[in-house]
């Protein structure tokens, strides 16, 4: 069963997901889409590696691996307010260091991933209610964590996240819709996603996209990912 609680271990692959209070949405327009990708890429991309992602109106899902601490370095200033929020990282320690979390016995801070996902999720969050005027929380619940350790459940939650919008009825094809991964996986244009790993797991790029044009039994496999 997924929970909530398990911690974010580094080298480690996580299927991290959420959604909106009482099912509400979570990104009303394309700047919302926008503006969380860019939090994503300030408090997310330093901590993790990304292999797969969709934003739906009122959820999303995430496919992530932890970084090591030898690769995320030492940062200071992190605050999901904005204030002195330079996110800096850097390899020697500093005495201006993240206030988020206590120093260990030589004072070198220590990255905690579940953390930068708070700050993403809070900062967004505030974003929201500030532009519709509306208080209170987003997100239904912490957000949701599940261990990812086998390469056959890899490969499905790939699938799953891809056609998520296919599941939900926004598109017949999961290259049609905007807010997802698959389109930097077939795409030729630069990317920090780490799509040669994703496509290996497929073996190469064009079965990678036979796969995801067969019929795939949603209900079944979601069971399967107990989600």
């Amino acid at each position: 069963m997924a929970t909530k609680t398990i911690p974010l271990e580094s080298e480690s692959c996580y299927h991290i997901y959420n959604r909106g209070i009482n099912r509400c949405d979570l990104f009303r327009e394309t700047d919302d889409f926008k503006h969380f990708l860019r939090l994503y890429e300030k408090y997310i991309e330093p901590i993790a590696d990304t292999y797969a992602w969709v934003l739906m109106p009122n959820h999303f899902h995430l496919l992530i691996r932890i970084k090591t601490e030898e690769e995320i370095g030492i940062y200071k200033n992190l605050n999901s307010d904005g204030s002195n929020d330079s996110l800096k990282f850097q390899t020697k320690p500093d005495e201006n260091l993240s206030e988020s979390e206590e120093p260990d016995r030589v004072r070198i801070k220590k990255p905690s991933p579940t953390k930068h996902f708070s700050h993403l999720f809070n900062s967004y969050a505030k974003y929201i209610n500030k532009k519709y005027q509306r208080t209170g929380s987003l997100f239904e619940h912490p957000f949701r964590r599940k261990l990812v350790d086998d390469e056959a459940y890899l490969r499905r939650l790939v699938l799953y996240i891809h056609n998520n919008p296919i599941l939900h009825g926004f598109t017949n094809m999961a290259i049609d819709y905007p807010w997802s991964s698959y389109l930097s996986c077939v795409s030729l244009k630069p990317t920090k996603l780490l799509k040669n790993e994703v496509i290996g797991w497929f073996d190469d790029e064009a079965n990678f996209k036979y796969m995801h044009q067969q019929h795939i039994d949603f209900m079944m496999l979601e069971e399967w990912l107990e989600i």
